[in-house]
């Protein structure tokens, strides 16, 4: 089972990171929390719980084996929850992109992504 705990639900992901992420097995969204900019290090422990119970719940009769959790975003959730999930021998990796900027010239860019590959985070 892959978990995909980002701003980016799987069914507007591209083919190839469609096809990519079918080695993990079923995929189910998570949404990624809105993190408050204000927020201190307990507001991001106490986050980073609540999230890992919520995947916690996910897991049900499924070994932890064959769980991976794709996890983007905010940084200090992002490390912290790693660390958690990884410390229970839960598998966590991140998409890598290709980043295409597009300059309009007015002092307006655009910015496209176009996926690569799944990364595991390293526990070194």
């Amino acid at each position: 089972m892959l978990i995909n705990l980002s701003n980016h639900p799987s069914t507007l992901w591209c083919d190839k990171q469609t096809q990519a992420a079918k080695q993990f097995g079923k995929c189910v969204d998570l949404p990624f929390p809105k993190i408050l900019s204000d927020g201190d290090e307990v507001y991001i422990a106490d986050l980073v719980e609540e999230y890992y119970q919520k995947i916690m719940e996910l897991l049900s009769d499924t070994d932890i084996k064959n769980i991976t959790v794709h996890l983007m975003g905010e940084m200090t959730f992002t490390y912290a929850l790693v660390k958690r999930l990884t410390i229970d021998g839960i598998r966590c990796i991140a998409s890598t992109t290709e980043r295409n900027v597009v300059e309009y010239g007015n002092g307006q860019k655009e910015s496209q992504f176009q996926f690569v590959r799944f990364r595991e985070y390293s526990n070194s």
